[in-house]
Protein backbone atom coordinates (compact mmCIF):
# COMPACT_ATOMS: atom_id res chain seq x y z
CA UNK A 1 0.00 0.00 0.00
CA UNK A 2 1.60 3.56 -0.99
CA UNK A 3 0.09 6.14 1.28
CA UNK A 4 -0.06 9.11 -0.67
CA UNK A 5 -0.11 12.59 1.17
CA UNK A 6 -1.96 15.41 -0.27
CA UNK A 7 -3.27 18.91 0.48
CA UNK A 8 -7.15 19.18 0.78
CA UNK A 9 -8.52 21.00 -1.66
CA UNK A 10 -10.59 19.32 -4.78
CA UNK A 11 -7.26 20.36 -7.23
CA UNK A 12 -4.71 18.18 -5.11
CA UNK A 13 -6.89 15.51 -4.51
CA UNK A 14 -7.68 15.09 -7.53
CA UNK A 15 -3.85 15.27 -9.00
CA UNK A 16 -2.65 13.22 -6.02
CA UNK A 17 -5.61 10.66 -7.05
CA UNK A 18 -3.96 10.72 -10.81
CA UNK A 19 -0.87 9.50 -9.53
CA UNK A 20 -1.88 7.10 -7.58
CA UNK A 21 -3.71 5.73 -10.31
CA UNK A 22 -1.00 5.70 -12.59
CA UNK A 23 1.30 4.04 -10.23
CA UNK A 24 -1.45 1.22 -9.60
CA UNK A 25 -1.34 0.53 -13.46
CA UNK A 26 2.54 0.92 -13.82
CA UNK A 27 3.38 -1.72 -10.42
CA UNK A 28 0.13 -3.28 -9.32
CA UNK A 29 0.40 -1.61 -6.14
CA UNK A 30 -2.98 0.00 -4.36
CA UNK A 31 -2.44 3.37 -2.98
CA UNK A 32 -4.69 5.28 -0.35
CA UNK A 33 -4.77 9.57 -0.12
CA UNK A 34 -4.12 11.09 3.27
CA UNK A 35 -5.46 14.90 2.78
CA UNK A 36 -4.15 17.88 5.26
CA UNK A 37 -3.65 21.18 5.63
CA UNK A 38 -0.65 23.12 4.91
CA UNK A 39 0.26 26.64 6.61
CA UNK A 40 -1.34 28.44 3.10
CA UNK A 41 -4.43 26.11 3.64
CA UNK A 42 -4.95 27.52 7.14
CA UNK A 43 -5.52 30.98 6.19
CA UNK A 44 -7.15 31.24 3.07
CA UNK A 45 -8.11 34.90 2.93
CA UNK A 46 -4.42 36.10 3.60
CA UNK A 47 -2.58 37.11 1.03
CA UNK A 48 -0.02 34.83 -0.31
CA UNK A 49 2.94 37.64 -0.27
CA UNK A 50 2.03 38.45 3.68
CA UNK A 51 3.45 34.96 4.71
CA UNK A 52 7.18 35.06 5.46
CA UNK A 53 8.11 31.71 4.44
CA UNK A 54 8.66 29.24 1.89
CA UNK A 55 6.80 26.53 1.15
CA UNK A 56 3.24 27.28 2.41
CA UNK A 57 1.69 25.29 0.39
CA UNK A 58 3.57 21.96 0.85
CA UNK A 59 5.23 22.21 4.50
CA UNK A 60 2.79 20.04 6.40
CA UNK A 61 2.82 16.72 3.39
CA UNK A 62 6.68 17.08 3.29
CA UNK A 63 6.63 16.58 6.87
CA UNK A 64 3.97 13.94 6.81
CA UNK A 65 6.58 12.20 4.58
CA UNK A 66 9.34 12.82 6.55
CA UNK A 67 8.03 11.14 9.44
CA UNK A 68 7.36 8.11 8.10
CA UNK A 69 3.16 8.61 7.94
CA UNK A 70 3.61 8.70 4.18
CA UNK A 71 5.33 7.15 1.71
CA UNK A 72 4.98 9.63 -0.65
CA UNK A 73 3.42 13.26 -2.00
CA UNK A 74 2.11 15.04 -4.92
CA UNK A 75 3.07 18.77 -5.49
CA UNK A 76 2.07 21.27 -8.00
CA UNK A 77 5.73 21.69 -8.59
CA UNK A 78 5.71 25.16 -9.18
CA UNK A 79 4.36 25.43 -5.93
CA UNK A 80 7.82 23.69 -4.65
CA UNK A 81 10.67 26.13 -2.97
CA UNK A 82 13.75 25.87 -5.10
CA UNK A 83 15.58 24.62 -2.12
CA UNK A 84 15.88 20.91 -1.87
CA UNK A 85 14.71 19.30 1.77
CA UNK A 86 17.39 16.55 3.47
CA UNK A 87 15.93 13.53 3.03
CA UNK A 88 13.44 13.64 0.64
CA UNK A 89 14.23 12.80 -3.44
CA UNK A 90 12.38 13.96 -6.02
CA UNK A 91 11.33 10.46 -7.49
CA UNK A 92 9.34 11.48 -10.90
CA UNK A 93 7.31 14.03 -12.99
CA UNK A 94 4.99 11.93 -14.58
CA UNK A 95 3.03 14.59 -16.46
CA UNK A 96 2.52 17.87 -17.25
CA UNK A 97 -0.70 19.66 -18.17
CA UNK A 98 -1.33 22.72 -20.41
CA UNK A 99 0.83 25.48 -18.70
CA UNK A 100 -0.42 27.88 -20.16
CA UNK A 101 -2.34 30.81 -18.05
CA UNK A 102 -5.52 31.78 -18.91
CA UNK A 103 -7.91 35.32 -18.39
CA UNK A 104 -11.24 35.30 -17.30
CA UNK A 105 -14.07 37.38 -18.56
CA UNK A 106 -17.80 37.51 -18.84
CA UNK A 107 -17.52 38.12 -22.29
CA UNK A 108 -14.44 36.13 -23.78
CA UNK A 109 -12.35 39.71 -24.96
CA UNK A 110 -8.99 38.58 -25.19
CA UNK A 111 -6.07 40.75 -23.09
CA UNK A 112 -5.45 43.48 -26.07
CA UNK A 113 -9.17 44.46 -25.52
CA UNK A 114 -8.95 45.69 -21.98
CA UNK A 115 -8.57 49.16 -21.17
CA UNK A 116 -7.62 51.24 -17.89
CA UNK A 117 -11.26 51.08 -16.54
CA UNK A 118 -11.02 47.39 -15.84
CA UNK A 119 -9.81 45.51 -12.18
CA UNK A 120 -7.76 42.35 -12.63
CA UNK A 121 -7.78 39.71 -10.03
CA UNK A 122 -4.62 37.39 -9.52
CA UNK A 123 -2.80 36.71 -6.80
CA UNK A 124 0.69 36.34 -8.23
CA UNK A 125 3.40 38.90 -8.79
CA UNK A 126 4.35 37.70 -11.82
CA UNK A 127 1.06 37.63 -13.78
CA UNK A 128 0.46 41.15 -12.19
CA UNK A 129 4.43 41.81 -13.67
CA UNK A 130 3.54 40.40 -17.10
CA UNK A 131 -0.35 42.08 -17.51
CA UNK A 132 0.59 45.51 -16.56
CA UNK A 133 3.68 44.84 -18.90
CA UNK A 134 1.09 43.78 -21.93
CA UNK A 135 -1.77 46.60 -20.81
CA UNK A 136 -0.22 49.50 -18.61
CA UNK A 137 -3.07 50.95 -17.08
CA UNK A 138 -5.05 48.38 -15.91
CA UNK A 139 -5.97 47.80 -12.57
CA UNK A 140 -4.58 44.91 -11.06
CA UNK A 141 -5.54 43.57 -7.18
CA UNK A 142 -4.92 40.70 -4.91
CA UNK A 143 -6.95 37.63 -5.45
CA UNK A 144 -7.15 34.56 -3.34
CA UNK A 145 -9.29 31.10 -3.03
CA UNK A 146 -10.00 28.29 -4.87
CA UNK A 147 -10.82 27.64 -8.88
CA UNK A 148 -14.56 28.06 -7.97
CA UNK A 149 -14.21 31.02 -5.75
CA UNK A 150 -12.12 33.26 -8.72
CA UNK A 151 -14.39 31.98 -11.24
CA UNK A 152 -17.50 33.40 -9.90
CA UNK A 153 -15.75 36.75 -8.59
CA UNK A 154 -15.84 37.28 -12.16
CA UNK A 155 -19.17 36.16 -12.96
CA UNK A 156 -20.39 38.16 -10.11
CA UNK A 157 -19.48 41.26 -11.11
CA UNK A 158 -16.46 41.48 -8.21
CA UNK A 159 -13.85 41.90 -10.82
CA UNK A 160 -13.59 42.49 -13.99
CA UNK A 161 -11.46 39.72 -15.33
CA UNK A 162 -9.00 37.19 -13.55
CA UNK A 163 -5.77 35.46 -14.28
CA UNK A 164 -5.78 31.67 -13.69
CA UNK A 165 -3.56 28.52 -14.30
CA UNK A 166 -4.90 26.13 -16.85
CA UNK A 167 -3.75 23.49 -15.45
CA UNK A 168 -5.86 23.77 -12.40
CA UNK A 169 -9.13 23.45 -14.83
CA UNK A 170 -7.64 20.18 -16.90
CA UNK A 171 -7.01 18.77 -13.26
CA UNK A 172 -9.64 19.61 -11.54
CA UNK A 173 -12.03 18.56 -14.42
CA UNK A 174 -12.21 18.47 -17.70
CA UNK A 175 -13.19 21.98 -19.14
CA UNK A 176 -16.83 21.35 -20.71
CA UNK A 177 -19.89 23.40 -21.15
CA UNK A 178 -22.13 22.69 -18.70
CA UNK A 179 -25.69 23.98 -20.16
CA UNK A 180 -23.65 26.78 -21.98
CA UNK A 181 -22.41 28.13 -18.22
CA UNK A 182 -18.83 27.53 -18.73
CA UNK A 183 -15.70 25.96 -17.15
CA UNK A 184 -17.26 24.54 -13.66
CA UNK A 185 -20.79 25.35 -14.17
CA UNK A 186 -19.93 29.50 -13.96
CA UNK A 187 -20.96 31.99 -16.93
CA UNK A 188 -17.41 33.05 -17.47
CA UNK A 189 -15.01 32.58 -20.62
CA UNK A 190 -11.57 32.29 -21.03
CA UNK A 191 -9.21 32.88 -23.57
CA UNK A 192 -5.51 31.03 -23.27
CA UNK A 193 -2.49 33.30 -22.75
CA UNK A 194 0.18 32.50 -25.21
CA UNK A 195 4.08 32.65 -23.17
CA UNK A 196 4.67 36.16 -25.10
CA UNK A 197 1.53 37.84 -23.04
CA UNK A 198 2.06 36.28 -20.17
CA UNK A 199 5.05 33.86 -19.36
CA UNK A 200 4.28 30.74 -17.06
CA UNK A 201 5.84 30.20 -14.05
CA UNK A 202 8.14 27.58 -13.96
CA UNK A 203 7.08 24.08 -13.87
CA UNK A 204 3.60 25.13 -13.85
CA UNK A 205 1.29 22.75 -14.77
CA UNK A 206 3.50 19.77 -14.21
CA UNK A 207 3.48 17.65 -11.20
CA UNK A 208 6.31 16.67 -8.72
CA UNK A 209 6.32 13.48 -6.73
CA UNK A 210 8.26 13.10 -3.79
CA UNK A 211 9.48 10.63 -1.59
CA UNK A 212 11.86 9.78 1.03
CA UNK A 213 15.24 9.76 0.13
CA UNK A 214 16.45 6.32 1.67
CA UNK A 215 13.27 4.83 0.85
CA UNK A 216 14.35 2.11 -2.17
CA UNK A 217 11.06 0.68 -2.86
CA UNK A 218 9.11 3.75 -2.90
CA UNK A 219 11.70 5.17 -5.20
CA UNK A 220 11.71 2.03 -7.77
CA UNK A 221 7.56 2.39 -7.90
CA UNK A 222 7.70 5.75 -8.29
CA UNK A 223 10.30 5.57 -11.11
CA UNK A 224 7.75 3.74 -13.10
CA UNK A 225 5.73 6.70 -13.68
CA UNK A 226 8.76 9.27 -14.52
CA UNK A 227 8.63 11.17 -17.83
CA UNK A 228 12.24 11.41 -18.79
CA UNK A 229 11.81 14.13 -21.86
CA UNK A 230 9.39 15.90 -19.52
CA UNK A 231 11.55 16.07 -16.39
CA UNK A 232 14.55 17.43 -18.54
CA UNK A 233 12.63 20.36 -19.83
CA UNK A 234 11.20 21.30 -15.95
CA UNK A 235 14.61 20.83 -14.38
CA UNK A 236 15.78 23.61 -16.86
CA UNK A 237 12.94 25.63 -15.64
CA UNK A 238 13.96 25.42 -12.16
CA UNK A 239 17.38 26.09 -12.65
CA UNK A 240 16.45 29.25 -13.94
CA UNK A 241 14.39 29.97 -10.51
CA UNK A 242 17.26 28.38 -8.15
CA UNK A 243 19.94 30.19 -9.92
CA UNK A 244 18.03 33.52 -9.06
CA UNK A 245 17.50 32.46 -5.39
CA UNK A 246 14.33 33.06 -6.33
CA UNK A 247 10.81 31.10 -4.80
CA UNK A 248 7.22 30.49 -6.25
CA UNK A 249 5.59 33.91 -4.96
CA UNK A 250 8.68 35.80 -7.16
CA UNK A 251 8.42 37.51 -10.65
CA UNK A 252 10.15 34.89 -12.46
CA UNK A 253 8.62 33.06 -15.58
CA UNK A 254 9.79 30.08 -17.59
CA UNK A 255 8.78 27.98 -20.03
CA UNK A 256 10.89 25.28 -22.28
CA UNK A 257 10.14 23.67 -25.31
CA UNK A 258 12.06 21.14 -27.54
CA UNK A 259 14.20 22.68 -30.02
CA UNK A 260 15.71 21.06 -33.02
CA UNK A 261 18.69 18.51 -33.43
CA UNK A 262 18.65 17.90 -29.27
CA UNK A 263 18.10 21.31 -28.34
CA UNK A 264 15.88 22.95 -25.83
CA UNK A 265 14.59 26.80 -25.80
CA UNK A 266 14.15 28.34 -22.85
CA UNK A 267 11.93 31.55 -22.42
CA UNK A 268 12.87 33.66 -19.68
CA UNK A 269 10.98 36.56 -17.67
CA UNK A 270 11.99 38.36 -14.58
CA UNK A 271 10.52 40.93 -12.96
CA UNK A 272 11.59 43.87 -10.30
CA UNK A 273 8.01 44.29 -8.79
CA UNK A 274 8.79 47.97 -6.73
CA UNK A 275 9.50 49.28 -10.14
CA UNK A 276 7.49 47.47 -12.26
CA UNK A 277 10.35 46.08 -14.72
CA UNK A 278 10.27 43.53 -16.53
CA UNK A 279 12.58 41.83 -18.61
CA UNK A 280 12.25 38.70 -21.14
CA UNK A 281 15.17 36.75 -22.91
CA UNK A 282 15.51 33.35 -24.50
CA UNK A 283 18.30 30.63 -24.72
CA UNK A 284 18.96 27.24 -26.77
CA UNK A 285 21.45 24.59 -25.17
CA UNK A 286 21.60 21.05 -25.28
CA UNK A 287 19.10 18.69 -23.93
CA UNK A 288 21.34 16.70 -22.08
CA UNK A 289 22.39 19.60 -20.03
CA UNK A 290 19.11 21.34 -18.68
CA UNK A 291 20.86 22.63 -15.29
CA UNK A 292 23.44 24.62 -17.40
CA UNK A 293 21.06 26.39 -19.46
CA UNK A 294 18.29 27.28 -16.94
CA UNK A 295 21.40 28.93 -15.12
CA UNK A 296 23.06 31.21 -18.09
CA UNK A 297 19.78 32.03 -19.06
CA UNK A 298 19.08 33.31 -15.23
CA UNK A 299 22.62 35.14 -15.38
CA UNK A 300 20.95 37.18 -18.41
CA UNK A 301 17.98 38.14 -16.99
CA UNK A 302 19.83 39.13 -14.08
CA UNK A 303 22.12 41.29 -16.42
CA UNK A 304 19.12 42.88 -18.70
CA UNK A 305 17.61 43.52 -15.13
CA UNK A 306 19.82 45.48 -13.85
CA UNK A 307 20.71 47.20 -16.86
CA UNK A 308 17.52 48.34 -16.79
CA UNK A 309 17.45 49.48 -13.58
CA UNK A 310 20.38 52.27 -13.99
CA UNK A 311 18.80 53.11 -17.58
Amino acid sequence: MLRIATRRSALARAQALHVGRLLSQRTGEPFALRPMATTGDQFPERAVAAFDAKGLFVDTTRQAVLAGDCDLVVHSFKDLPSDPVAGLALGAVPDRADPRDALVTRDGRPLSALDHTWVVGTSSERRRLMLLDAKPGLQVIGLRGNLDTRLRKVADGRLDAAVIALAGLARLVAPRERGGRGPLGVPVQLQALEPGECLPAPAQGALAVEHRADDDRVAAAVRAIDDAVLHRRVRAERALLAHLDAGCLSAVGALCRPGTDGTLELLGALGDPGRRRLVRRSLTGHADRPEDLGRELADDLTAALDRERTA
